[in-house]
């Protein structure tokens, strides 16, 4: 959209929405169907999962992990991304799965290492599960929490 800047060697994936006026450093990678609300600057290195959604007006410095709505100040997971989850056909089961691996994640006293060993243990590892604990593995910037 309009006087948005993608920055060098950034790796956008298919059917990602950029709105207006967001700016993106070098080096951004956002996954497929990925969407990024109006007027949101993003740090250079950030990955941005796929199906997440960051909320306008917020600035994206971590990581965003794949199927959640992020924003705020500060900027923070916000839940699951459903409206986008479900418009794309994900199951109840699925999102339940997914929301439940979340609250794992985000809503525990766990550190980040006991809730991803923990998730790992006592949910079923479909392809969204393991799509979640590949990304918090592979992250060098960090994660929004």
């Amino acid at each position: 959209m309009a006087y948005s800047h993608i920055a060098h060697d950034c790796s956008l994936g298919n059917n990602v929405i950029i709105a207006n006026a967001v700016n993106m450093a070098g080096h951004v990678s956002i996954d497929d169907f990925a969407g990024v609300g109006g007027i949101c600057p993003v740090h250079q290195f950030v990955r941005i999962g796929k199906h997440a959604f960051i909320g306008g007006g917020s600035k994206v410095s971590k990581d965003v992990p794949p199927y959640v709505l992020a924003m705020g100040e500060p900027f923070r997971y916000a839940g699951l991304n459903r409206v986008g989850l479900t418009r794309r056909g994900f199951s109840e089961e699925t999102l339940n799965l997914i929301k439940t691996a979340y609250r794992i994640i985000f809503q525990s006293k766990y550190t980040l290492k006991e809730a991803i060993k923990k998730v790992e243990d006592e949910i079923e590892l479909t392809a969204e599960i393991q799509d979640i604990l590949k990304f918090f593995r592979d992250s060098e910037r960090g994660i929004i929490r």
